[in-house]
């Protein structure tokens, strides 16, 4: 069973009401057992919705409540994205879901580079809040950037 970013599979769920809709992703799962979610909207935000970012710190520091995850409107939605990463992580456990695959820069899915809080477009390595919480309960993550031009990391 693979647990996968909603947005990737075409899924209006995005901050912006769009998807990310990933033909190869798509194409990947087809005959696989899947759970899409977005931890966003199972955190209690609405779609469309302002766009967040964490700030002063990482992932790590949000788990912690040393960081904060606020949106471009300085609203404070911390609560709401720990919510969503921890029904993600409960939804992997009751499932033994063990593979994830989510969307790249995302302060919820982010895997490798998330944005650096400034909302000016930078992005910094870093993982987003349930990609943080997967990776230490074992799951295996991968983002979207590693169904593209073959990369020797995805998903088998």
């Amino acid at each position: 069973m693979i647990l996968v970013s909603a947005c990737l599979i075409g899924v209006d769920c995005k901050y912006n009401g769009c998807n990310n809709k990933n033909d190869k992703i798509i194409n990947y799962l087809k005959d696989k057992n899947i759970v899409p979610v977005c931890p966003e909207q199972l955190g209690g935000l609405c779609t469309p919705r302002i766009p967040a970012e964490i700030v002063e710190g990482s992932a790590d520091d949000v788990i912690d409540g040393n960081a904060k995850v606020v949106n471009k409107e300085g609203q404070d939605v911390t609560e709401e994205f720990l919510k969503g990463a921890y029904e993600t992580l409960k939804i992997c456990r009751i499932l033994g879901v063990k593979q994830a695959i989510l969307k790249e820069k995302s302060p919820s899915c982010g895997s490798n580079q998330i944005y650096d809080g400034s909302f000016k477009s930078k992005l910094i390595d870093g993982y987003g809040i349930t990609a943080a919480l997967l990776i230490k309960d074992g799951v295996d993550l991968k983002s979207e950037k590693y169904f593209g031009g073959g990369e020797k990391n995805g998903l088998k």
